[in-house]
């Protein structure tokens, strides 16, 4: 989708009031590169969102979230201050350790300035604290650190990056502007290091990249979403949504979109495929929550029939803000076939609005 409003759904409601001075998503959107790698301050919300499977020189399976939010809180230069907050940002972190069996999160939250938190082109850098993400011509060095376990790693494009959507907006409600302009890079070869309990791992794998930026997205009739990226062994790629609306119907906005070998995009319609949970529920202990970790994913067109599991249950990012909904975000793989061929890959799932509905003031 990707609706990555879990961590920021608070700054919606408090600074909706703001969201007149900002632009909204709208078809026709001319997109360039490296440029719209970077800030779009003219959007009230945007992100920068890598997640990956990773496996150390021993066999041992990693999966990763780091995620860079800018949220705009006032653009008007007439009613801003030397000492007014413009943009906030706030950032995740997370480890799954798949075959240790635990999973580790963090969470941070800035204002602009120097060595606090911004979003350079001309350094080419996107950054909270000391956690960032490093462009070296098409090349990305992420670093992250916590007290628990650090990463650094080296991602490298296979694809082109690709547009979600139809005419440059992914749309997510009725109405003009109710949209995003989506972007990913969807294969991106990774290496380098992870270092947990004070052991270091040398790692290698695959990562993926989404970045969002846009005024409005849903509905307050919209409760939560889930989403599936999916890395296909045979060197294509999926990413599915479905949009929850509070009568358990799925909204006729959701969408997808499939990536050939060669990185050529076609857009799927709700109507073309169906993503369904298979029966396997986790109960969150923490929230009460109760998350599907089985899904079954159908693509008549591209005669696709795959089923979808996590190697771990608990995934959960919890908030420390009373405001911030929960959300479970994690490493999955997958099986099935392709016609009468057999086909298995990995990816990542997330699910929002399970604990209770995202809202979001109009």
């Amino acid at each position: 989708m990707k609706s990555r409003l879990a961590p920021i759904a608070a700054a919606l409601l408090l600074w909706q009031p703001f969201s007149a001075q900002y632009r909204t998503a709208l078809p026709g959107y001319r997109y360039e590169f490296p440029r719209d790698h970077f800030n779009h301050p003219d959007y009230q919300t945007e992100w920068w969102y890598y997640t990956g499977n990773l496996k150390s020189a021993d066999g041992r399976r990693f999966g990763f979230e780091l995620t860079f939010f800018r949220q705009g809180i006032n653009r008007d230069p007439a009613k801003a201050t030397t000492w007014d907050v413009k943009d906030l940002y706030l950032a995740h972190l997370a480890l799954s350790d798949l075959d240790g069996g635990k999973f580790y999160h963090a969470e941070r939250i800035n204002r602009s300035g120097p060595g606090m938190a911004a979003v350079s082109e001309s350094l080419g850098r996107i950054w909270n604290g000391n956690w960032q993400s490093q462009w070296h011509a098409n090349d990305q060095v992420l670093r992250a650190f916590d007290n628990r376990f650090q990463l650094q790693l080296t991602l490298h494009p296979e694809k082109p990056p690709v547009i979600h959507g139809k005419n440059g907006v992914s749309q997510k409600a009725d109405g003009p502007g109710r949209a995003s302009h989506y972007i990913s890079l969807t294969r991106l070869a990774t290496s380098g290091a992870i270092e947990l309990s004070k052991k270091k791992f040398e790692v290698s794998g695959t990562s993926w990249m989404d970045h969002e930026f846009f005024t409005h997205q849903l509905e307050t009739d919209q409760t939560g979403w889930d989403w599936l990226s999916l890395q296909l062994a045979d060197n294509t790629e999926l990413m599915l949504f479905h949009i929850r609306r509070k009568d358990g119907s799925v909204d006729p906005h959701s969408a997808g979109t499939y990536v050939d070998t060669n990185g050529k995009t076609t857009h799927l319609r709700s109507d073309e495929f169906t993503l369904q949970p298979a029966g396997e529920i986790w109960a969150s202990p923490i929230t009460g929550a109760r998350y599907p970790i089985h899904w079954r994913v159908t693509i008549p067109k591209l005669s696709i029939e795959i089923e979808v599991k996590t190697p771990l249950e608990s995934q959960e990012l919890t908030s420390k803000s009373p405001f911030a909904p929960n959300y479970w975000e994690g490493a999955i793989v997958l099986t099935g076939r392709r016609g009468q061929e057999s086909v298995s890959g990995e990816g990542y799932l997330e699910m929002t609005g399970y604990d209770r509905p995202v809202q979001f003031a109009k």
